[in-house]
């Protein structure tokens, strides 16, 4: 009976690794491009409807379900000298075998210019 209980463990624990890991692997490359976004396009005079569509094309080839209107991109300041903030919500609808759920993430990044 042990025996049983602890290969479905490993089963369903398995079963959750496959469908999850993919989806908090993508989220945090999508952070790490909206992070690395912020921090470059701060001194640069990109408008804020070029760095969105750079954005969004990322989160495309990822495949990250998100809205382009979704993304926020905020400039505040002068270039060089400003802070630059964008800020991308979005849902992944995750289908479990009688329990289904949204997985809600809040990729963020806010970068200040240190002069």
């Amino acid at each position: 009976m042990k025996m049983l209980v602890g290969i479905l463990v490993l089963v369903v624990a398995g079963y959750l690794g496959v469908v999850l890991v993919p989806v908090y692997y993508e989220n945090y490359q999508f952070k790490d491009v909206v992070t690395t976004e912020a921090t470059l396009e701060t001194y640069t005079t990109k408008p804020e409807a070029d760095i969105r569509d750079a954005v969004y094309k990322k989160a495309q080839e990822l495949e990250i379900p998100i809205e382009k209107e979704k993304i926020k991109v905020q400039r505040t300041g002068t270039t060089g000298t400003g802070a630059l903030l964008i800020a991308a919500p979005y849902t992944v609808h995750v289908d479990f075998p009688g329990y289904p759920m949204d997985l809600r993430f809040d990729v963020s990044s806010d970068n200040k210019s240190p002069f």
